[in-house]
C-alpha cells in the first residue's frame, strides 16, 4: 500500500485501463519468450553440423539438446524464487546477461562436454526468464486483459521457433 495516498498499486493496476507502458512490458516479455523459442530450436538445426564437425554420435547430440532443457527446469525454480525475494527486474536483467553470455560462449565451444555445460548455463537463464516474465506480465496487466496478455506473451515461444526455423535452409 502506498503510504502517501492509501492506494494499493496492485488494486490500481487491476481496476484501471491498460496504459502504453503496460503494453510495452508485455511486448518485451513476449520478445524474451521468442528468444527462448529461437534458442531451443536453433540447436536442433545446428546438430547435424555439430555431429559432422566433432565426429559425435546421436547419444552425444541428445545430451547437448537436453542440457538446456534441464537448465531451464532448474532456472525456473531457482531464479523464479529469487525474483520473488529480490524483485523481478533485477532477475530478468541477470537472466538476459546469462543467456547472452551463454549464446556467445556456445559459439566458442570445442567439444560435447563444453557445449553441454554452456547449454545448461544458458538454460538456467532462459528458465529464469520464463518464470519471471510470466509473473511480470500477470502483475502488469489489469484484470480484464490479464489472460490475453499472458497468452500473447506465451505465443512468443513458438514465434521465436518459427523465426529460428525459417532462417535455416
Amino acid at each position: 500500500m502506498d503510504n502517501n495516498t492509501g492506494v494499493d498499486p496492485r488494486t490500481l493496476i487491476e481496476q484501471s485501463d491498460m496504459r502504453p507502458r503496460q503494453y510495452g512490458v508485455i511486448a518485451i516479455c513476449m520478445l524474451l519468450y521468442a528468444l527462448d523459442g529461437f534458442d531451443v530450436l536453433s540447436v536442433s538445426f545446428a546438430a547435424p553440423g555439430i555431429a559432422e564437425e566433432w565426429g559425435t554420435n546421436a547419444a552425444a547430440l541428445g545430451v547437448i539438446l537436453s542440457m538446456e532443457l534441464i537448465g531451464m527446469a532448474f532456472g525456473s525454480m531457482l531464479l523464479g524464487r529469487l525474483a520473488d525475494r529480490i524483485g523481478r527486474r533485477p532477475v530478468v536483467m541477470l537472466c538476459i546477461v546469462i543467456v547472452s553470455l551463454g549464446m556467445f560462449a556456445a559459439s566458442q565451444a570445442v567439444d560435447v562436454k563444453s557445449l553441454s555445460i554452456i547449454r545448461f548455463a544458458t538454460g538456467l537463464g532462459l528458465g529464469g526468464i520464463l518464470a519471471t516474465t510470466t509473473a511480470l506480465v500477470a502483475e502488469f496487466s489489469n484484470a480484464k486483459k490479464r489472460n490475453t496478455a499472458v497468452t500473447l506473451m506465451a505465443a512468443g515461444f513458438p514465434l521465436g521457433s518459427i523465426l529460428g526455423g525459417g532462417r535455416q535452409r
